[in-house]
């Protein structure tokens, strides 16, 4: 006889996507270093596979999950998951800024007591940055309005929308790889590139995380999986979403306008 449930929580059933995608994250760190050090890219390619793969397998386990065990109960726990999640990314970067301002207020002896550097000629904040800043805005403005269509029953909008949005996603990494290919300093060339780097390369990364997790909601979307009244999965994407934008907003102000003044 089936066990009765006599909760209303979701238990798991046993996952091999755990122990695959911890063994994907091995061979990608061990790959990586075996190319950086001209071993070639085999390793690592098997790796980034076994990652692509243990990202479709766990996702459609738990699209499959959603249909019958994501009641309101567990969609609140997910809520409260979420926003816990991004409060940690919060923190992520917090630590970034935290470096930059320690340098920046408090110019050491080795910068020649400045900053920015003297060796060092800082991007125009109001070239490709603004242009970012502005694709980043627009793409919170499209995310709400698919949100908003969404509500009122208008997929076909909706999946406009969101697809407008990760567009603007994916052009905004480009514009950001061109910039730093044209960029007069390396990684490596002291304390001002190196947090600079840091600070909005990982932003990058995020970026193209939250526009891969739009993609796979705009799939889920056209199949259906998402109704007005139940569409936590595009939620936490949207909520994502907007907290990349709020931390680029910080980034152009901090880094690239006042930071190149």
């Amino acid at each position: 006889m089936a066990e009765v449930k006599k909760h209303p929580y979701h238990l798991v059933d046993p996952s091999p996507w755990p122990f695959v995608g911890a063994l994907a994250a091995f061979m990608l760190t061990f790959g990586g270093v075996l190319f950086m050090h001209k071993s070639g890219p085999i390793v690592l390619i098997g790796g980034l596979i076994l990652f692509v793969i243990t990202l479709l397998g766990w996702w459609r386990d738990v699209i499959k999950e959603s249909k019958t065990e994501h009641n309101k109960v567990v969609q609140k726990g997910f809520r409260y998951g979420m926003a816990l999640f991004i409060l940690s990314e919060v923190m992520f970067f917090v630590a970034f800024f935290w470096a930059y301002f320690d340098a920046s207020l408090f110019p050491k002896e080795a910068v020649g007591n400045i900053w920015p550097p003297k060796n060092i000629e800082t991007l125009d904040p109001f070239d490709l940055p603004y242009l970012n800043t502005l694709l980043l805005l627009l793409s919170g403005t499209t995310i709400t309005w698919a949100h908003h269509s969404l509500l009122e029953n208008d997929r076909a909008m909706a999946l406009k929308q969101l697809c407008f949005t990760f567009l603007l996603g994916f052009i905004f990494l480009g514009v950001q790889a061109y910039e730093y290919s044209h960029a007069t300093f390396a990684f490596k060339g002291g304390i001002y590139p190196s947090t600079f780097y840091m600070a909005t390369g990982f932003h990058g990364f995020h970026v193209f995380v939250g526009a891969i997790f739009l993609v796979v909601c705009w799939f889920r979307m056209r199949l259906g999986h998402f109704k007005p009244d139940d569409h936590f999965g595009f939620e936490a994407a949207a909520w994502y979403w907007h907290f990349v934008d709020v931390v680029w907003l910080f980034l152009f102000i901090s880094i690239y306008w006042w930071g190149s003044a």
